[in-house]
């Protein structure tokens, strides 16, 4: 290696020369160094720049006995020695700059100042060493010898940058990374080097090393301040991102405040302007829109019903259904909002939401009658949430909706009154919260209630299902009680949406609610929308077990298919009660009420065990809309969704099925139904061995959406023959006669239905490779008959 160097080093040096002077060059022309240091790296560029380049011309002149020779090689030399205490003294120079400017000290350090002195007495030295030989001298051949006092010259070169880096260390929080790597090589690189130059003669890798580590100060100080650039655009970024946060939480609080404050002139639609920019925000974002998109929709949907404010009280506060004349007033409503919104320029978006939300898709809407994608967009989304908010809202004149009837509003209004994209988005929200609330749901309800007069309190109900529930509960008489009252627990068994009782005529038709019957401890029972109701009482023996309380009661209740059995225990009576209901496809609740009693401790919890067919006397004959005729598939009944399934049919190439489907008596939804379940499984059944299910698809043209395991496109049309969603359920349940086609193109299966002017196409896309596919029929609410394959 030394040998290559030896034999190369005037070009090394001559490059390294290039290199310095380059970098000199565009020091001149930086801007980004402060001046002070700027002018520090350029002298130190310099003094590289000369010391190589002297150094260069001793060897070039060394052994030449010319006159010429004879100047340059002393000129060189002596140069060459000056130069190394100069650049020791350029660097202590630029340490003490960045320590005073960028690492904030107040004075030099005294080794600093140290290092100073003696690099001016080394350059002193220089001077007297040139006519005294003490460093070097020439013999008469004009060649360079070191001289006796030769190693004086290494102690500023070898100690002054071992006390500057005494000092760089001490300091070391004051530089930043990338100048204390530099500052690092920058001092041991040379003095490694010159350690090595004191046993190697002729090669100059000192001088060499220098110059190549001054380049590398320029090159890591570009690199620092490159960082530094960086770090202050990311913080400016920052800043500007944090000050937008600020602008828009206040935005954002600046607009719900107004909001509240419009919405106090109406006590039932607080909250609604939120819960319309939520649903409408979601509903952006699963369509794909961007951030900043939603964002817009979200703030659009706050304030489209801003309007209310110029609404005279005497129409807000009506408690009776609205007149036309009031009608008409509300109808002012989008042009008060939009006339209020429009004065902010730089949001036009806002008075859009404002003024056309309540335009229909059919034209139907108002104030301007616009239709389908005439409509803004983002009016679309929010006149889809605040027809869902408003419809789930009560109202002075009516009870809220349950999220069902609102969920078949959506899947009726879609491509009538609503965008049929944004209506399906809605219709998978509702299904997701619905969903989240399920899981929340653990069946708990009040843990004590106070009754005074029969039925003033009553708890939610408990879901009655095949799995064994046990309620337990301790009854005490109320204190205000007269010695002649009468002081009872007592149940109710009824059915509706919420899972409460209901006695108000709005509220009743609202959420579905049928009562079958109350239930006291003793004989007493009260039938009333169930079939029947037998029950058999027994006293009990004084000091029978009581859990140690003379007050508990205990329920235990279960079904199988349309009748329930509940076991009653109270201190006095053991009782046994059967009820049969309607249809096996009914609901069905228990709630807890009394009258003149306190009762506290309620506990539900589910026991795990199943009530069986043979456990239930039936006391009334069963209910069956199967019993028709039976082809290649068994006729089977659907009490709720998808309880049961028919055997699966493989899809081949062409496939026709064709079934009776009648919607079983009670059924007033639209997914009330025949479904569709496109599947693989090792033995062709749904929730067989392997099963994987690739899609559901509903008669009247939804589906789930995509799966795990494959992806689904649906198209619904209406045609002329439709008789509108009353009439097709009226049919449903009257019953009619239904045909799918189904086809298997590989990896894609298409189903095709065509029902009283409901046209469906559905392609679904299998993801993996399955030897065979099948189909099966289900539903909800639903009796499938004569099923026949072709």
């Amino acid at each position: 290696m030394y040998d290559l160097i030896r034999e190369n080093q005037l070009s090394l040096m001559l490059v390294l020369c290039g290199v310095c002077a380059t970098t000199a060059f565009l020091l001149t022309i930086t801007k980004f160094l402060s001046d002070s240091r700027r002018k520090i790296l350029i002298m130190m560029e310099i003094i590289a720049f000369f010391l190589l380049w002297f150094d260069r011309q001793a060897y070039i002149y060394a052994g030449d006995v010319s006159e010429t020779g004879y100047v340059m090689t002393r000129i060189s030399n002596f140069a060459v020695f000056f130069l190394t205490s100069a650049i020791v003294m350029g660097f202590n120079m630029y340490i003490t700059d960045w320590l005073l400017n960028e690492g904030g000290m107040k004075t030099v350090p005294r080794r600093l100042k140290f290092v100073q002195y003696v690099s001016l007495i080394g350059l002193l030295m220089t001077i007297i060493s040139a006519f005294t030989d003490l460093y070097y001298y020439f013999d008469d051949m004009n060649i360079y010898h070191r001289g006796d006092g030769f190693l004086i010259a290494y102690i500023v070169p070898v100690f002054c940058p071992i006390i500057q880096f005494s000092v760089i260390r001490d300091n070391r929080d004051r530089f930043r990374k990338l100048i204390y790597d530099s500052m690092f090589l920058y001092i041991f690189i040379p003095l490694i080097f010159g350690i090595v130059q004191i046993f190697t003669y002729g090669i100059s890798i000192v001088n060499m090393a220098m110059v190549a580590v001054s380049v590398f100060l320029y090159i890591f100080t570009y690199m620092d301040i490159n960082d530094v650039v960086i770090k202050a655009h990311e913080t400016e970024i920052r800043s500007m991102r944090d000050e937008r946060i600020k602008m828009r939480n206040l935005f954002d609080q600046t607009a719900k405040a107004f909001v509240s404050a419009v919405e106090k002139k109406d006590e039932y639609s607080k909250g609604k302007a939120v819960k319309v920019a939520n649903y409408s925000r979601r509903m952006a974002a699963l369509n794909g829109k961007s951030d900043q998109e939603c964002e817009e929709v979200y703030y659009s949907a706050l304030l489209h019903d801003i309007g209310l404010i110029g609404i005279p009280d005497s129409v807000l506060n009506n408690a009776t259904d609205p007149a036309k004349e009031d009608r008409e007033i509300m109808k002012k409503k989008p042009l008060i909002g939009k006339e209020i919104l429009s004065s902010i320029t730089e949001y036009p978006f806002l008075s859009q939401g404002a003024y056309y939300s309540h335009e229909r898709y059919n034209g139907s809407g108002y104030p301007e009658g616009l239709k389908g994608e005439e409509i803004p967009e983002i009016a679309r989304i929010i006149g889809i949430a605040d027809a869902y908010v408003t419809m789930t809202t009560k109202k002075r004149y009516r009870e809220a909706k349950p999220d069902f009837l609102a969920r078949e509003a959506m899947v009726k209004g879609g491509g009538e009154e609503f965008d049929p994209k944004y209506a399906e988005l809605m219709v998978k929200l509702i299904d997701e919260d619905y969903n989240v609330n399920a899981s929340e749901d653990d069946g708990r309800i009040e843990d004590e209630i106070s009754c005074s007069e029969y039925r003033t309190a009553i708890t939610k109900g408990v879901a009655i299902e095949n799995e064994i529930t046990r309620v337990t509960f301790s009854c005490s008489p109320s204190e205000d009680k007269k010695e002649s009252d009468f002081s009872a627990p007592s149940i109710i068994l009824f059915d509706s949406y919420d899972r409460r009782v209901h006695e108000n005529e709005k509220a009743i038709d609202a959420y579905k609610y049928i009562e079958y019957g109350e239930v006291w401890f003793d004989k007493h029972s009260i039938q009333t929308a169930a079939r029947k109701i037998i029950g058999k009482t027994v006293n009990r023996e004084a000091g029978a077990e009581t859990g140690g309380k003379g007050n508990v009661y205990e329920i235990l209740v279960g079904r199988y298919e349309d009748h329930i059995k509940i076991n009653m225990t109270s201190p006095e009576y053991e009782k046994e009660v059967i009820v049969a209901l309607q249809s096996s496809s009914n609901a069905a609740s228990l709630a807890i009420t009394g009258e003149n009693c306190n009762v506290t401790c309620i506990k539900v919890e589910k026991t795990g065990r199943k009530i069986e067919e043979s456990d239930i006397p039936r006391i009334a004959e069963e209910i069956s809309f199967t019993d028709r005729i039976e082809s290649d598939l068994k006729n089977i009944q659907v009490d709720t969704p998808r309880a049961l399934s028919t055997d699966g049919i493989e899809i081949t190439d062409k496939l026709l099925v064709t079934f009776h489907t009648r919607s079983l008596p009670g059924s007033n939804l639209v997914w009330h139904c025949p479904y569709f379940v496109i599947f693989s499984s090792e033995d062709g059944r749904v929730d067989g061995e392997n099963y994987r299910e690739y899609a559901v698809i509903k008669l009247y043209g939804e589906n789930d959406g995509n799966t795990a395991h494959a992806d689904n496109s649906i198209e619904m049309k209406r045609t002329e023959e439709f008789p509108g969603w009353d009439g097709w359920k009226n049919a449903n349940l009257s019953g009619f006669e239904c045909d799918v086609y189904l086809r298997r193109k590989k990896e894609h299966i298409i189903l095709k239905t065509f029902n009283l002017g409901i046209e469906v196409n559905n392609v679904t896309t299998i993801k993996e490779n399955p030897d065979k596919v099948f189909v099966a029929i289900t539903g909800d609410r639903v009796a499938l008959t004569d099923i026949r394959v072709r």
